[in-house]
């Protein structure tokens, strides 16, 4: 399997296709699977390299905690350039979106083009901080994500019409949660720290030059579609869409929705191999 050394540890990633590169990044509590229905179509005409965050999948735990949204940026950097990346485009999921916008700022000569999904780059409001900071203290307490909190999660993540029409989504990312070892839980909640006590970016978004696609579950609780249109409004040039049925999942709620509209974006900004 993949790996690079960044700060004397480990991060897995995935590499398929050829031709442009496309960075993803994976939401919280996920992993670089979750991408596997974009990277299955767009390897074809592209270069998709898809790490897992410090702690989650494959890579190790991060080095300190909290770990901070801005760390993640300078780490995926780091990989970009081990993997000889001088120009590519970042599609970035929730968190993903978050790092994604600090490199997008950092690095403008190197980002071609940028999709932020289902994310927010101003601070996290103070009720849900606050939630989830209870959440997670109580998963440290007991060493594991106990029943009440997967249950919890599952709203969080998904749209009402996906518990509906695909239910075994939902089971999956539970029964996946429930299994965590041990020992991956620290880091994982070390992430999540520096997630939900980030800085804003809010007043730099009018820096980003890189063409920029927002995509946005209509029915995404944690980041819901106003804080979406906030960006946009901010982002100069920023196109905006909104996923019917699809909560903060979206890539895997409307699959076909959200490939279609990479494939787009791509097309016009990125050259597409063949």
């Amino acid at each position: 399997m993949p790996y690079v050394n960044i700060k004397g540890r480990q991060m897995f990633y995935e590499d398929r296709g050829s031709g442009f590169p496309v960075l993803f990044g994976h939401s919280y509590l996920w992993a670089s699977s979750m991408w596997e229905l974009q990277v299955e179509t767009l390897s074809r005409s592209y270069r998709c390299i898809v790490p897992d965050l410090w702690a989650h999948g494959c890579s190790d735990p991060p080095s300190e905690s909290p770990y901070p949204v801005e760390a993640l940026a300078d780490d995926m950097w780091s990989l970009a350039q081990a993997l000889g990346l001088n120009r590519f485009a970042v599609i970035g999921l929730s968190v993903g979106g978050m790092w994604g916008v600090h490199l997008a700022l950092a690095h403008q000569e190197a980002i071609a083009a940028l999709v932020l999904m289902d994310t927010y780059v101003g601070p996290e409001p103070e009720e849900t901080a606050t939630r989830y900071f209870e959440m997670m203290g109580t998963i440290e307490k007991l060493g594991k994500i106990p029943p009440p909190v997967l249950e919890a999660l599952g709203p969080i993540f998904f749209s009402p019409a996906t518990f509906q029409s695909n239910p075994s989504l939902v089971a999956d990312f539970k029964a996946k949660l429930a299994s965590l070892p041990p020992e991956q839980i620290p880091g994982i909640l070390a992430i999540g720290r520096g997630i939900f006590s980030r800085t804003s970016l809010l007043d730099r978004l009018g820096e980003i030059k890189a063409p920029t696609l927002i995509i946005v579950g209509a029915d995404d609780k944690p980041r819901p579609p106003y804080e979406a249109q906030e960006m946009a409004k901010l982002i100069p040039n920023a196109r905006l869409e909104i996923i019917p049925e699809a909560g903060h999942i979206s890539n895997l709620e409307q699959p076909e929705r959200v490939n279609s509209l990479l494939i787009s974006f791509l097309k016009e900004h990125c050259p597409a191999r063949g």
